[in-house]
């Protein structure tokens, strides 16, 4: 099975505030409190092009080199903006903005290089188990949630600041903000419907495994497993709404679920007999190789005989129905990961720093 698409990282959302005054001409040079609040703002919107950057390389497809890149940038443009913030001096003796920005993008540092370099190096094994899965996309919603709580403590200082300075802040919803929210909607909805389907996906894998090993109480445990995890997912997705009206990643999961329903219910009946019959010629075999020819009664011929036929008609129908379900599922799998990256390339706004 070909490994699914990159997740589409969550990093956070700058909650930047745009001021109802003019910037400011000289970065130092701050004449009242507006060109001083809106230096700060200019500095974070340089993270802000940063991030969108990097989660449009990660979104649509670019190379791991290029996406890896990105991240260094993010991380490089944070440490130089909280040195640029650190190194203000406060505004008519109030350090309170500059302290609480300097310690908002301390924050953040640590979330991209400690949590995530986590989050890194957990992607590594979330494939192996859909607990491992969970936890690897749970880490990045609490990293995520972790940021969302210093920006709003970011947000009430820079109220009182403007309040304290008569300055009338007016919230910015240009662009770049814009890419920016739509960014974060997407990677929401899309973890949720990922979760649903890796969950059968993995647990197919397992249903595989026991398989290869002629393992028939593991094959009859993994098939119920997965009819039963197919089954909540179906409902889960019965629950879902299109994303913007676009319901093609629902039905992509749909119809790979369907398949894993096909498949218990059609093919691996069909595979359990045939490991059945063969375990049982394997034994009819033995006792009459056992007996000398002379020994040997009609009865044991025509069981012989009988148990030959009945393998060969097992074999006939593990083979038909393996192909079968082989082609299905490479093409259930192939469609949810066109049908993703075609959602991703649609949704997650695309954007590239000037």
């Amino acid at each position: 099975m070909r490994k699914q698409v990159p997740f589409l990282s969550a990093f956070f959302a700058l909650a930047v505030l745009s001021l109802s005054i003019p910037q400011a001409s000289q970065a130092q040079a701050f004449s009242d409190a507006g060109s001083y609040m809106t230096f700060i703002g200019d500095q974070q919107r340089e993270i802000m092009k940063d991030y969108m950057s990097y989660t449009s390389a990660v979104a649509h497809g670019k190379s791991a080199r290029k996406v890896e890149n990105r991240r260094k940038e993010l991380i490089q443009t944070v440490t130089e903006t909280r040195k640029k913030i650190g190194s203000m001096g406060p505004y008519q003796g109030d350090k309170t903005l500059r302290d609480s920005t300097s310690a908002f993008l301390l924050i953040s540092y640590h979330i991209l290089t400690d949590d995530y370099g986590k989050i890194v190096n957990m992607e590594e094994v979330a494939e192996q188990s859909y607990d491992a899965m969970e936890a690897y996309l749970l880490a990045q919603d609490m990293a995520d949630e972790k940021l969302q709580q210093a920006s709003k403590r970011l947000q009430s200082t820079e109220k009182t600041f403007a309040g304290k300075h008569n300055i009338r802040l007016i919230e910015n919803n240009d662009e770049l903000s814009q890419k920016v929210q739509k960014a974060n909607k997407v990677n929401n909805y899309y973890h949720e419907i990922y979760l649903i389907f890796f969950k059968s996906y993995k647990q197919e894998l397992y249903l595989m495994d026991a398989i290869q090993q002629k393992n028939v109480n593991g094959i009859e445990q993994g098939k119920n497993t997965l009819a039963q995890y197919a089954a909540e997912g179906l409902t889960k997705l019965n629950k879902l709404q299109g994303l913007e009206g676009d319901k093609s990643l629902i039905m992509a999961c749909r119809q790979t679920l369907e398949f894993y329903q096909s498949e218990c219910k059609n093919s691996i009946p069909g595979m359990t007999n045939f490991y059945l019959k063969e375990e049982n010629f394997a034994k009819i075999k033995k006792a009459f190789d056992s007996k000398r020819e002379k020994d040997r009664t009609q009865a044991d011929v025509n069981q012989y005989n009988n148990a030959v036929n009945e393998l060969n008609k097992a074999v006939n129908e593990y083979n038909n129905s393996n192909k079968q379900v082989n082609a299905d599922r490479q093409k259930a799998i192939e469609n949810w990961n066109k049908t993703t990256q075609s959602f991703l390339d649609k949704h997650v706004p695309k954007y590239r720093k000037a």
